[in-house]
This record gives C-alpha cells, structure tokens and sequence, in this order.
C-alpha cells in the first residue's frame, strides 16, 4: 500500500475544517459502504457514521490512521483497482489545473462561481469532489484511452471543464467511450453545444453546463472556490 496515498488521505483530513465529511469523501471515492469499512475496522457503522456526520467530536490521530489503512485494506480485498487508479499522476500535456476539494461541493456552487448554466436535461443536484481544467484539443489529441485516466486525479467524482471547445462533441465522445466517467462536464467559452453532446450527456445520466468564462479566469473562480 502506497504511503504517498496514506499520507495523502490523512493530511487532508487532518488540515480539513470539516474533517468528518472529508472521511466520508474519501470513504465514498473508494466506493466502500460504512457497513464494510465499519467491519475492517471492528467496529459498528454507527461508529463511522458518527464521526462522517460530526456528531462525535473530531477524530483523533490514532482514528484516522486506522480509518485510512482500513479503507485502503478493504480496496486490496476488492482488488485494490482504487489504490492502483490513484498511483497515477496527470500528465501535462492538455491539462490546465487540478484540484482534489478538502470537503465536498455542490456541483450548484460550481456552476454559481462559473457563471454556468446546464445546457442539458440533467439533475446538477450532485457533489463535486475535485476537477480538472483541460484545453480539450490537446488533451484528446494527446491522451490515449489509457492515459485519458488520468484527468480524473484522486477521485471521478469531479468536474471535468473542457477550454478551446467548438462545439462540444469531441469530448463527450470521448467521455462516452470511456468507462470512468466524470459527476459533471463543463465548456468554458463554447460559441454553441452540438445536440449530439446534450444527448450524449443524457445517456450518461452527466450534467453539461457550459460557462462564458475563458481558461484563466475559470482558474482564477476555483481558486477561489
């Protein structure tokens, strides 16, 4: 088990002011239930879902050390496919910014600091664990189905924010035939949407909005966010 990601989960847990919910992140980005990490843990998921809701006080160091070597022990039991997806690290090539949120936000809140709108009959009532801003013809020119893993960094739970789009229907495509798929998909200063992008975000059952703002200043708001 890679130290670099036990370390990683434990600090942002540690620096997070909601550290409960940044458990509960984590837990849900490994796809683990409370019931089985509550098992790994000897322990009874009221326990766990205790300390993700922050009606217990603050978990200690002792706590989250087991938390994390818990989560990471029940992926190894599942194969360890999450650990493995979570070794890799995004190229350059393509990618504008990443960012892994120390708590959850609102797909909403994004959409409010982007001065975005959905352009797609699709629930946005989800939660954003990260994102990941990519000048959409590099990245699919340049990424392979292989390699195109890794703009989802830490979690798929994320925003991936296409720049330098047209008209949308390269990126959707390529999210389509893919089988990690992003919680919401946003164009940053499209001129229009091809049809064929809002549907295929409805088949996927993904919110696309799209957002008036260029690369830098979409930067600039998640920053900020």
């Amino acid at each position: 088990m890679p130290l670099e990601l036990k370390e990683k989960i434990a600090g942002e847990v540690v620096l997070s002011p909601h550290p409960g919910r940044t458990l509960r992140k984590w837990r849900e980005d490994f796809g683990i239930s409370q019931r089985e990490l509550a098992r790994s843990l000897a322990t009874v998921p009221s326990v766990i879902s205790d300390y993700e809701s922050e009606r217990r006080t603050s978990p200690g160091a002792g706590f989250i050390r087991r938390y994390v070597d818990a989560l990471l022990n029940v992926d190894k039991q599942n194969g360890g496919k999450v650990s493995q997806r979570l070794g890799f690290r995004p190229p350059s090539e393509g990618i504008l910014g990443m960012r892994e949120f120390a708590i959850t936000v609102p797909l909403r809140a994004l959409a409010e600091a982007l001065e975005a709108t959905p352009v797609s009959h699709v629930d946005i009532h989800r939660d954003l664990h990260g994102y990941t801003l990519l000048d959409a013809p590099r990245a699919i020119l340049s990424l392979s189905a292989q390699e195109f893993v890794q703009v989802y960094g830490w979690t798929t739970q994320r925003a991936l924010i296409f720049s330098g789009v047209h008209f949308g229907r390269s990126p959707m495509i390529a999210i389509r035939a893919h089988p990690l798929k992003p919680a919401a998909v946003v164009y940053a200063a499209a001129p229009r949407v091809d049809p064929l992008a809002i549907r295929l975000s409805e088949v996927e059952n993904i919110p696309l909005l799209t957002s008036p703002l260029g690369a830098k200043e979409v930067l600039e708001r998640l920053e900020d966010l």
